[in-house]
């Protein structure tokens, strides 16, 4: 490794992408490693998130908030395109992975460094993601993963990164696995690895259980242009404040939770908890307005490309020329999706009720 010399690391502020700081440093050799640091609508404070890659050793921290080209250039196509892997999955958290991955190699570029790098252990889809991204889009970059080599227990991690002046968690570990972004939070581990093991209520944080749900339903209107959701309830609204608001609708009346045990790109088979309220309702209302707006073989021939489209994107297939290609089909068969969809909430539910 002694020929890099600067890397650019993917940083969330957690004890793996922390501890990656001095370890590519002492065990690669590399002096200048610059951390960046997404904003997706996390809700996380991410100043003290800056101050922490400085204090473990990165020369430059940097975070950037990408909210809306997030919704509008990843979560609306996905709109579009009714895109929900194995049928269920609404793809909140790979949809963000390849925003990641560009940025990361454009800050490379900008900087002059020789390699990027990711805190991804060897069990997940991420580490595919970013991998096929940025091998897609600068092939000349090295890709450093420190987590999935170094062997270290989670102990004896958190016990690496106190030697370099890294404080260990101060909250008891939460059991669970958890990814947020604006489009939904996936959770797994812990208990929930029985797959016959309820969630507890505590896995929840986006969504009313059935029962702290309003009795009475509520009934909303989503309006659609050419594809696109742009109004809710009448009133129309900016990309980012019409998931936000979307999110709080639904998940007030408990819909957008998915159990599911899905196939990784890695072989394995995890159980994983999603909550997507606002994605999922959009594309359900989306689907709905396509049944009335395009003809029977169009709507045919899309189902079975919507499927490969929601495989590309989980596999982390972004920058290829099928996902391109399947792009263009797409956009020509939305240009005459618009109108209005009434959806009616209530206890988990949302039913189409109407649709102009």
């Amino acid at each position: 490794m002694g020929s890099i010399r600067k890397v650019v690391l993917a940083y969330s502020g957690g004890v793996d992408t922390s501890v990656c700081i001095p370890y590519l440093k002492e065990e690669y050799g590399i002096q200048d490693v610059i951390a960046f640091a997404a904003d997706l609508g996390q809700g996380d404070e991410l100043e003290p998130i800056r101050q922490k890659a400085i204090q473990a050793g990165a020369s430059k921290s940097l975070v950037e908030d990408l909210v809306s080209p997030f919704v509008e250039d990843f979560a609306f196509p996905a709109i579009r395109a009714n895109a929900l892997y194995e049928g269920r999955y609404p793809l909140s958290t790979a949809l963000a992975r390849p925003l990641i991955a560009k940025r990361l190699v454009d800050i490379a570029f900008q900087y002059g460094a020789d390699a990027v790098a990711h805190g991804c252990t060897g069990k997940g889809n991420d580490q595919v993601r970013f991998d096929v991204a940025i091998g897609s889009l600068a092939p000349h970059l090295k890709v450093l993963t420190p987590a999935r080599t170094w062997g270290m227990s989670r102990e004896e991690t958190i016990a690496y990164g106190e030697k370099f002046g890294i404080p260990a968690p101060v909250n008891k570990k939460s059991p669970y696995s958890i990814d947020l972004n604006l489009l939904g939070r996936s959770v797994e581990a812990g208990v929930l690895e029985d797959p016959m093991i309820v969630p507890p209520d505590e896995v929840f944080a986006m969504t009313s259980s059935i029962k702290n749900a309003p009795d009475h339903f509520e009934d909303i209107e989503i309006r659609f242009k050419s594809g696109n959701p742009v109004a809710l309830n009448g009133v129309n609204k900016d990309p980012v404040a019409l998931i936000h608001e979307a999110n709080i609708l639904a998940g007030k009346h408990g819909f957008g939770r998915i159990d599911m045990i899905e196939n990784r790109v890695v072989g394995i088979k995890s159980r994983e908890i999603y909550e997507t309220p606002g994605l999922l309702l959009l594309i359900r209302a989306h689907q709905e307005l396509e049944t009335l707006t395009l003809p029977a073989d169009v709507l045919n021939t899309k189902s079975f490309l919507e499927k490969q489209w929601a495989n590309l994107v989980y596999q982390g297939l972004w920058f290829t020329p099928l996902k391109e290609a399947l792009d263009s089909f797409i956009d020509k068969t939305q240009e005459n999706v618009g109108g209005l969809v009434r959806i009616r909430l209530h206890k988990g539910n949302a039913i189409i009720i109407g649709r102009s």
